[in-house]
């Protein structure tokens, strides 16, 4: 690999971390880009010292764009949002941004550039994420020709806002609505999404190409709820919502703000859009085993973070010997 500079667009988050410490490895410069540089000294831990470098910049401001990539041989952008707040929507961050970076890339010659969207980009989508997502990927590939675009699936891993968020609620409700209850997913390990990146930067076959990255397996909604549930060893009656219910109750939760309590919404009427699609890999998509890596399965790794959700009589009781 030649690669020496590589910046990272959203590095501060669940994924960013994970692509950062695989980045480190591999004894490359890694500056990590986010409006509040405070938030990536935690990343400076995952190399050595002066390998890791917070760097402040907004995606919707070209001149710190331009400043945080010069010099840069690689860019990776991680920069999304899953909920639209003022100035931060989907367009402005999925579209304009991804634009604006792919833009100062190309004019700063840089030499690779991985684009992160998601499976169901899809310009005819009711979802204007997923709408947002493919006016994003073409608006990055018209730039910069050469950038490897990656979608993956749901995102699992012991810091994930998915499995930790339901089995939040599992230990304060007695039932747990599901929006989309046989809407089938391909839960991927964040650990294999930063391996796919390293993959990406020693083939340079990967140039001009879309991943869609999945795990081993296929489970619905309520198939991984069952699953949430028994490794937390709760008793949870699963209730699926009729997606006309599911609408009108985001009508009204997606304006629901609680500071420091719920600072995000818990449910949209956009996510609702997203839930009526199975968000699994294409039968035709270049994949994981593309890149040579193995899928991790979901059982390899949910136990190891879901059993702090469990009652108190089910957590092992282990003494630390001196």
């Amino acid at each position: 690999m030649k690669h020496n500079v590589v910046t990272v667009f959203g590095g501060t988050g669940f994924l960013g971390r994970y692509i950062v410490r695989s980045l480190a490895q591999e004894g490359l410069q890694i500056r990590v880009v986010c409006r509040r540089p405070e938030e990536a000294l935690r990343c400076k831990p995952m190399g050595d010292v002066g390998q890791v470098v917070p760097v402040a910049a907004n995606i919707r401001n070209k001149l710190s764009i331009a400043t945080a990539i010069e010099g840069s041989d690689v860019v990776i952008n991680l920069v999304g949002v899953l909920f639209k707040r003022g100035v931060q929507n989907f367009h402005s961050i999925h579209v304009d941004g991804a634009r604006s970076l792919a833009q100062e890339a190309h004019d700063a010659g840089v030499k690779r550039f991985i684009h992160f969207s998601a499976i169901g980009a899809d310009n005819n989508s009711k979802s204007e994420y997923a709408r947002s997502k493919k006016n994003g990927e073409d608006a990055v590939s018209e730039i910069f020709q050469e950038a490897t675009i990656l979608r993956p699936s749901l995102v699992f891993g012991s810091e994930d806002n998915f499995f930790n968020r339901f089995a939040s609620m599992a230990r304060l409700l007695p039932i747990l609505p599901l929006v989309g209850a046989q809407t089938k997913f391909q839960p991927v390990y964040v650990g294999d999404i930063a391996k796919a990146v390293v993959a990406c930067l020693h083939d340079k076959m990967t140039v001009s190409s879309c991943y869609e990255i999945g795990g081993p397996a296929v489970h619905s909604f309520q198939e991984l709820m069952e699953m949430m549930l028994i490794e937390t060893k709760r008793k949870r009656l699963l209730m699926p919502l009729p997606f006309w219910v599911a609408s009108l109750k985001a009508f009204f939760l997606e304006y629901l703000r609680i500071p420091f309590f719920l600072p995000n919404p818990l449910l949209t009427r956009d996510q609702v859009q997203l839930l009526k699609i199975d968000n699994i890999v294409g039968i035709t998509s270049l994949k994981l085993e593309d890149l040579g890596i193995v899928p991790t399965p979901l059982q390899a790794v949910l136990p190891g973070y879901l059993a702090r959700y469990r009652p108190a009589k089910f957590r092992s009781n282990t003494t630390r010997s001196l």
